[in-house]
């Protein structure tokens, strides 16, 4: 049998940014697959000649929306695509916080501002549930975005600059999301759980990454201060429920967890993973390999279950 084919799907604007790239396409080719690192928008892509096509740093997609999920549905027709499209499109919206939060687990308190809404008035309702004094301050950013891009923390003292913020962002016809800023993150960090077919790899912790008085980035993804990490019990069990939680009946091929902490100590769910996140190799001993044996897995049951060839065809 001919090796596995597997794509990498990144953009053209992640290729050199994008750390885990060099160490999976090492692990898959001494696996034995035949590896292809291919920009999701490549209209010479063909995506029927791969086994299968993983999403690794699509990172421009939220400039993209509309035309990536296309792009998702039309490349899931032609070879397996994973994470699969229910779930990029579930995941690539910050909505499933609200779903989550539902079911009961434990996430940064979010509220919801859609187009059309008041910012001003929305911003109001936001306070008035969760503001503890002048000292409070929160967060503005929109609910279809990555790596921190046209995310801010504001403070009481500039509601006009927040105000302005979420009325840019809802002109342009973007959903608006606001959280509590939890200070603890500041000296703790956020902690990310990193998961290859329901099974724990490794963590790492980031620093954090909104300081007070900083705008916006204006890079692909704002610069992160990563170190390997620990997690604690109460941080793999908060993980685990959110895995149970996601809308897929099988542990999904890849999944990131990030978690911060609350005043208490408590972990809550900040952001999960499961379309295109950095998985930090370089944290994890082994965990490039790991990965690698996980994709090598699925490609051997993709092509287990393919209908043989007809003998005229052979």
């Amino acid at each position: 049998m001919s090796q596995p084919r597997i794509a990498l799907v990144t953009a053209a604007a992640a290729r050199t940014l994008d750390e885990d790239l060099p160490p999976l396409v090492d692990a898959l080719t001494r696996a034995g697959a035949e590896v292809a690192v291919l920009d999701w928008d490549d209209a010479a892509a063909d995506w029927r000649a791969q086994d299968l096509a993983v999403l690794r740093s699509t990172w421009d997609y939220t400039d993209r929306l509309a035309e990536f999920l296309a792009w998702v549905e039309r490349a899931a027709a032609q070879t397996s695509l994973l994470n699969p499209p229910p779930i990029v499109r579930w995941n690539t919206d910050k909505h499933y916080l609200g779903e989550l939060a539902a079911h009961g687990i434990a996430t940064v308190p979010s509220a919801f501002v859609e187009p059309g809404a008041d910012a001003a008035a929305a911003l109001q309702r936001f306070l008035d549930g969760h503001a503890d004094g002048a000292a409070f301050e929160f967060v503005v950013k929109p609910c279809v975005g990555a790596g921190s891009r046209d995310a801010q923390r504001h403070g009481m003292a500039a509601r006009e600059a927040a105000v302005a913020h979420m009325q840019r962002l809802l002109d342009a016809g973007r959903s608006v999301l606001l959280q509590p800023y939890l200070a603890r993150v500041d000296e703790h960090g956020e902690t990310a759980l990193l998961w290859f077919d329901g099974e724990f790899s490794h963590a790492i912790r980031k620093g954090p990454l909104l300081r007070r008085g900083d705008g916006p980035t204006r890079a692909l993804f704002a610069a992160e201060h990563i170190t390997a990490r620990e997690p604690a019990a109460a941080e793999l069990a908060l993980a685990r429920a959110v895995l149970a939680a996601i809308p897929s009946p099988q542990p999904l091929l890849y999944a990131r967890v990030d978690l911060i902490q609350d005043d208490a100590g408590a972990p809550r769910l900040l952001e999960l993973e499961l379309s295109e996140p950095s998985l930090f190799f370089g944290f994890g001993a082994g965990s490039a390999d790991r990965f690698a044996a996980a994709l090598l897995a699925r490609a051997q049951a993709v092509r287990t279950s393919r209908p043989a060839a007809p003998a005229a065809a052979r």
